[in-house]
């Protein structure tokens, strides 16, 4: 008996060990997501534009530099994410994209002259490639490694995390760029703030590590018939198989579709913030310090919302964030002051969070776990589809109209029909269609 009672102890830990080590990544890539997509980045974006080049040719042509990127890894996850189910290998997927975006991240360091805005776009690109790519397969480890009754509050931990560790290397990105010159003037505010794109690839490749130390491969489990298949064609079957399927996961498709709809204002919101306050004329330390101010408001938001969605359910707690998110969208048609973008960078960090892993969470339940990359991978689609329609319709009208307020206000469209279609899902019978096709499948060495 008391073999039996070390032995479940021992179990216990190591699950535990394996929930940190997962979330750890969200710690890891999240500074990519603060410093070079949210802050500093952006910002040093609008610097490489030519001579007499506006505020809002940049801010154009970033909204289409996010398009295009999410377009690309929008195009192949799906594949890969099958092909990593068949294979069983979503920690070797993870790890080829997070050393792309690492890779790519670091060379940032380098374009620095005026005009130089194209090179600059190519790098990001392949960058937000290898960002993107690695979260199919670190969201696809999320069934795998939390418990049915807490993948809620696992996900959750994990924004948690992530607002933590972003927040963190952000701070030290600020004292780089903003105090350091000033004690140091040899060391200059251009060249702190591409070297602190250096410690953003340093920072997300150190803190990988705990995953794929201690987070397992899970079991390799495929569908009958498909033993002697290759990958690739196995893969592609897959995927007409689930296109074919898609009456099945009714209610995982309308979850997905709902997420897409919604998704579109988050996304907008957290790429084109900051470049939008630069347009406006607004201090670099209101735009960082806004952003750095979210990642430490947004953290316990993220755990409440977990905790939200054990009391009134998943769906409850993300209509909550998606009312919000539209006062938020309305009352940024009239940003006029400094002290305005603080206030509404607090309301954005008490839903940032929360909306985003619940609705991981909430897509997680309802598709087979052995089939997580997979799924996951229509989940990137539709999640980077949102990063091409939001910020494309706000680079649009910002260029036609050339200034952005109605580009903020229409968000408001964006979370209104989101919440409207994911009232139509029923999470209950989602989730007993993903384990009902779960029990189907086989285990192979």
């Amino acid at each position: 008996m008391a073999a039996m009672k070390e032995k479940a102890t021992e179990s216990e830990r190591l699950h535990k060990q394996e929930i940190h080590a997962w979330t750890m990544y969200d710690w890891a890539n999240s500074s990519f997501a603060t410093t070079m997509m949210a802050a500093v980045f952006p910002i040093y974006f609008a610097t490489l534009g030519a001579a007499g080049e506006t505020g809002a040719i940049m801010t154009s042509r970033w909204g289409f530099t996010t398009a295009f990127a999410a377009l690309l890894a929008a195009v192949i996850s799906p594949l890969l994410g099958a092909m990593a189910d068949f294979r069983g290998s979503k920690k070797k997927f993870l790890t080829v994209f997070m050393l792309l975006g690492v890779i790519a991240t670091a060379l940032l360091f380098f374009p620095n002259q005026p005009g130089s805005w194209l090179i600059a776009a190519i790098l990001f690109i392949f960058a937000n490639i290898g960002f993107a790519g690695s979260l199919v397969y670190y969201d696809a480890l999320l069934p795998h490694v939390a418990r049915a009754d807490e993948i809620d509050q696992v996900s959750s931990r994990g924004y948690m995390m992530g607002y933590f560790g972003g927040g963190i290397l952000l701070a030290v990105n600020l004292v780089m760029i903003m105090v350091l010159p000033e004690v140091f003037p040899q060391l200059g505010k251009g060249l702190m703030t591409r070297l602190s794109f250096v410690t953003v690839a340093l920072w997300w490749f150190g803190f990988t590590l705990p995953l794929l130390f201690k987070v397992k491969e899970p079991l390799r489990r495929i569908e009958e018939g498909e033993e002697d298949l290759h990958p690739i064609r196995a893969s592609l079957i897959r995927l007409k198989k689930t296109f074919l399927d898609l009456k099945k996961y009714r209610d995982l498709s309308l979850g997905l579709l709902a997420f897409w709809i919604y998704a579109n204002g988050i996304g907008t919101i957290i790429t084109m913030a900051t470049i939008y306050g630069k347009e406006l004329n607004f201090s670099d330390t209101t735009l960082i310090g806004t952003l750095l101010m979210v990642q430490i408001l947004a953290a316990p938001f993220a755990m409440l919302f977990g905790w939200l969605a054990k009391k009134i359910g998943t769906k409850k707690a993300i209509y909550l964030s998606l009312v919000i998110y539209s006062l938020i969208a309305v009352a940024g048609y009239f940003l006029y002051h400094e002290w305005q973008f603080w206030v509404l960078g607090a309301a954005v960090a008490t839903v940032q969070g929360g909306s985003q892993a619940l609705s991981r969470s909430m897509i997680g339940k309802m598709m087979p776990k052995s089939k997580s990359a997979e799924f996951y991978g229509f989940f990137s689609v539709f999640e980077k589809f949102a990063s091409i329609l939001g910020p494309f319709i706000f680079g649009v009208v910002s260029h036609l109209m050339n200034e952005s307020r109605l580009s903020i206000a229409s968000l408001i469209l964006f979370f209104g029909l989101g919440l409207f279609v994911l009232t139509k899902v029923n999470l209950e019978r989602g989730v007993k269609v993903a384990s009902d096709e779960e029990a189907k499948l086989i285990t192979v060495e």
